[in-house]
């Protein structure tokens, strides 16, 4: 990973810019084609913190895409947004981000995000110590944090402009949200078939994926598609699995910003503002996140 952080992406106006988000900013390249631009900004909360992770953007950029490619081989009519990696015509002169771009496909972007538990931690741990359920889904007693549920479980949220808050939301509602009950049942129908695909893949080198969360996109006729980045430590928890049981019943270390957000909440400043990250804990979040791309890729960073 470079040794500084890109957190304001800056092509001088060559492209016009589509939206900014948390990580990414997005560029118009024509009216079917979109440049996504990952910078090394970093959330945790949904409060974007002051500085950001250096090498960070490319390397969630480099895992989106492996996973681009691995996903339609192992998940039948899978498609994705991803088209190439080149850079547009129009800033092909700034190879600083030639790493951390993909040209994709534009598309009406479904408005939740899809999430799939297949282990019992973070919010949804904490409704079920509620109430017994996730997501409003009932669930059996006597589950302890960090345990495998019986099936993996579609638990989208909504999905908050930049500064809002995203809201766990149940099933039904979710279906309600996007008002078409044939796209509904297909996003949860591949939403499940993804994660089984890429749990898979990451048991094999060693990591539980405990949870992820993906978008989609529709075409003009109504296909669904996989969007945004994938299966990458900002999008999901990665757990080493040769320690996953010995530590049921309380935090498992693991591969993604898990450990900012704990040293957030350790210092009282979860959810807060304004928040600069201390060198160590930017050094030791880059370290977990290219663990995780090394170990599932089988590459090196």
């Amino acid at each position: 990973m470079s040794s500084e952080a890109l957190v304001n992406i800056d092509i001088q106006g060559k492209l016009p810019k589509v939206a900014s988000g948390k990580v990414r900013d997005l560029y118009a390249i024509d009216d079917d084609t979109l440049l996504f631009v990952a910078s090394d900004r970093i959330s945790a909360y949904d409060v974007i913190m002051e500085n950001g992770i250096p090498g960070k953007g490319a390397l969630l950029t480099s895992m989106s895409k492996y996973w681009f490619t691995y996903l339609p081989k192992h998940v039948p009519g899978l498609k994705t947004h991803f088209l190439s990696s080149d850079l547009p015509q129009a800033i092909a002169d700034q190879s600083a981000l030639a790493d951390r771009s993909m040209q994709v496909r534009r598309l009406r972007i479904i408005p939740i995000e899809s999430i799939v538990r297949g282990y019992i931690t973070g919010s949804g741990w904490s409704e079920y110590r509620k109430s017994g359920t996730v997501n409003g889904i009932s669930l059996p007693a006597g589950l302890i944090e960090g345990q495998k549920l019986p099936d993996p479980l579609w638990t989208p949220s909504t999905k908050a402009e930049v500064g809002g808050k995203d809201e766990n939301i149940s099933p039904e509602k979710a279906r309600e949200i996007i008002g078409n009950a044939k796209v509904a049942a297909k996003v949860e129908e591949l939403s499940l078939a993804i994660y089984k695909a890429a749990a898979e893949r990451a048991e094999a080198v060693g990591i539980v994926l405990a949870d992820t969360k993906f978008e989609f996109g529709l075409t003009a006729d109504e296909e669904v598609v996989l969007v945004d980045e994938v299966l990458t430590p900002d999008s999901s928890r990665f757990w080493p699995k040769e320690t996953w049981e010995q530590n049921l019943g309380k935090a498992q270390p693991s591969f993604d910003k898990q450990f900012l957000r704990d040293w957030l909440t350790g210092e009282g400043l979860k959810g807060k503002d304004g928040v600069t990250v201390p060198e160590d804990i930017v050094r030791k979040t880059a370290e977990k996140y290219r663990e995780a791309y090394e170990k599932i890729t089988g590459e090196t960073k």
